[in-house]
């Protein structure tokens, strides 16, 4: 006999005879949040699976799961789970091409999905995954006159399942009774930066213990109400709104849209937040911006007390002590900017805040623990459920990761590498034990090709992925993506590639955030008709050379970096672009496809010239291909002197 909730069917359960009437699901529709509890939640799952299971889903089998997050998306993979399948949640902003590969990998026959553009995507990859015999939308708009015959919608599939739960009592029952914590829980596919991508196979055991874990960390209960809007398919969705939604049994809130994220997180007030860098940098970029549009009076006063802010906030927040004036003047400041800022933002009930995925700059991290949001950095991969390193209350430090999540075991190899060992890493890759068993060792150790290293106290720092960092050609370490995120915190430079490897100097290429440069150019009266032309503006290298000159201050300062300052650099034509293949849909770098797209860039940086012509081919939304061009321009810049590292 098996423990009652060692797997989230059981849990689901649980929740419905333990909190009923507490709300488990909010989504917006049409302006209006609709709510869900427990109960009504048990009922929902319960139909969709018996009507899955009457269409002939089968244990063992898997549900691909496609489209924005909704809760009857949610309900797919607990419904899924519910019967011994898989649910395996596809990135909803894919081309149908990209889709293919994971359809047919992972033997996909049945599919739930949001709406007529995904349903479109499936019916085009017909010839290419003749598997696939059902597929099920939640939004019925504009499906009227689709007669394909795998085509249902989703309530009509519960309205099946009613009547199958009605004809066979007990089944459903027998079904969750089943189940295994050593089942597969989700099938989760890495964003491939190197190759195709690998299903990641997570059991329930895996989930629940990184759920636990990180619930038990940060004392979660079932009050928190989170946002969530991140893409399902992305394992810190998974950790945050199943995994620690289904142990804690709190409110999993869903946007309208992503347009109206923003919006909808105000109304909602997440007590709980996760977000990407790029979000949070997004976010002071838009405070940044209007600021530089406010009255002489308002921005005078957001300068004074954000100065107070820098000096205190965090130790506030820390709980530390602090001066009787500075105090007075931090609630002062509270009352005039930091509350109605982070109500503004959404902020003003979060409790603790997460970011991950990349290393987030240390000023951007001080603004919103000086403001006192609770901003903390996690450490984990899909491979591990996104769950490796946690940062403790109290134990901040803007350039570590954290120190090892409870039970989980952390240890570097020989060549820096970080290696983990815990109940929350996976299964293996799906159908490809050749790629397991390069990635857990003989000792259960998992390699997380990130490099790293431990400060004083046992907190991780991670340098960067250990296949970037190389050797310069005096012998010092380059590790591109630490330069990198140096630049992309300048709100004016939304993305870098920095080169150097096995070279004598570091040459880098910048995309400019077209929002805020853009702003910034009017305000200046600097006209432009569009990002190729912003981006070669004279103003616009001028304020590139600024922000690039600004870290090289900073690379000199410390002291095994000061040789990797930026020699020289060039503003691309065109935004790295997933579409293109620049990008993965997790917005990392593809830099060995970037290095041979761009060759005759790079080969213009490091022989001198002054400018290179270049023509790139680029995909647009509706699938049409076309081409830029562009003379670019390539400057130099101005290094320091170099710290020299203590012998």
């Amino acid at each position: 006999m098996h423990t009652a909730m060692d797997t989230f069917p059981r849990r689901l359960l649980q929740h419905g005879k333990e909190r009923p009437h507490k709300p488990a699901y909010r989504e917006k529709y049409l302006g209006i949040w609709q709510t869900w509890n427990w109960a009504q939640v048990n009922d929902e799952v319960r139909a969709l699976a018996c009507g899955l299971a009457a269409l002939g889903f089968q244990r063992g089998m898997n549900l691909a799961i496609i489209g924005d997050n909704r809760p009857r998306l949610y309900w797919s993979m607990l419904a899924a789970q519910c019967l011994g399948g898989v649910p395996v949640p596809l990135y909803q902003d894919a081309p149908a091409a990209d889709m293919a590969f994971v359809l047919d990998n992972a033997e996909i026959a049945f599919a739930v999905v949001e709406d007529q553009e995904q349903v479109d995507k499936l019916l085009e990859l017909k010839e290419q995954c003749p598997r696939i015999a059902h597929v099920l939308y939640d939004d019925e708009r504009g499906m009227r006159h689709y007669t394909h015959k795998e085509l249902q919608s989703f309530a009509q599939v519960q309205e099946l399942g009613r009547a199958y739960d009605k004809a066979h009592p007990g089944f459903f029952e027998a079904q969750v009774e089943e189940g295994r914590s050593s089942d597969n829980a989700v099938i989760l596919y890495t964003s491939g930066t190197t190759g195709k991508p690998k299903g990641v196979c997570q059991t329930h055991h895996a989930l629940m213990s990184a759920g636990a874990g990180s619930v038990g960390f940060d004392q979660l209960t079932d009050n928190e109400d989170i946002l969530s809007y991140l893409p399902m398919a992305w394992v810190g969705d998974c950790l945050f709104s199943l995994a620690q939604a289904m142990v804690a049994g709190f409110t999993v809130n869903c946007p309208e849209s992503g347009e109206t994220v923003m919006t909808d997180m105000r109304e909602i007030g997440p007590t709980c937040y996760f977000a990407p860098p790029r979000v949070f940098e997004n976010l002071l970029t838009n405070v940044t911006i209007r600021m530089d549009d406010a009255g002489k009076l308002k921005k005078g006063l957001f300068d004074y007390f954000m100065d107070v802010a820098r000096r205190v906030g965090a130790d506030i927040l820390d709980g530390k002590p602090v001066a009787f004036g500075d105090r007075f003047k931090y609630a002062l400041g509270n009352v005039l900017i930091y509350g109605p800022l982070k109500n503004v933002l959404g902020m003003s009930r979060i409790r603790v805040a997460y970011t991950a995925g990349a290393a987030i700059g240390p000023d951007l991290f001080r603004f919103y623990r000086s403001i006192g949001v609770n901003l903390k950095q996690l450490y984990g991969s899909t491979e591990t459920c996104a769950y490796v390193c946690l940062q403790p209350d109290g134990k901040i430090k803007f350039d570590s990761v954290g120190l090892p999540a409870p039970g989980v075991e952390v240890k570097l190899a020989d060549n820096g590498e970080v290696l983990v060992k815990s109940a929350t890493l996976m299964d293996g890759y799906y159908k490809r034990p050749d790629a397991t068993a390069e990635a857990i060792d003989q000792h259960g150790y998992f390699h997380t090709g990130d490099a790293g290293m431990f400060d004083s106290e046992g907190h991780l720092k991670i340098i960067d992925r250990a296949a970037d960092v190389g050797r310069m050609n005096c012998g010092t370490m380059f590790a591109p993506n630490y330069i990198e995120n140096k630049l992309k915190f300048f709100p004016y430079i939304k993305e870098a590639v920095a080169f150097g490897h096995g070279r004598d100097q570091v040459c880098a290429f910048i995309n400019i955030d077209m929002g805020a440069v853009g702003n910034w150019a009017e305000r200046r009266g600097i006209a432009y008709s569009g990002y190729t032309d912003l981006a070669s503006h004279p103003a616009t290298y001028e304020l590139m050379q600024e922000c690039v000159e600004q870290v090289n201050a900073g690379l000199a300062a410390e002291p095994s970096m000061g040789n990797t300052q930026i020699s020289r650099f060039l503003v691309l034509h065109k935004e790295l672009d997933p579409d293109d293949d620049e990008l993965t849909r997790t917005r990392k770098v593809r830099r060995k496809f970037v290095a041979e797209k761009y060759a005759v860039l790079i080969d213009a940086l490091y022989t001198g010239k002054g400018s290179q012509f270049i023509e790139t081919q680029v995909k647009f939304e509706d699938g049409r291909t076309g081409k830029v061009s562009a003379d670019l321009v390539i400057r130099d810049c101005k290094k320091l002197p170099a710290v020299q590292a203590a012998a």
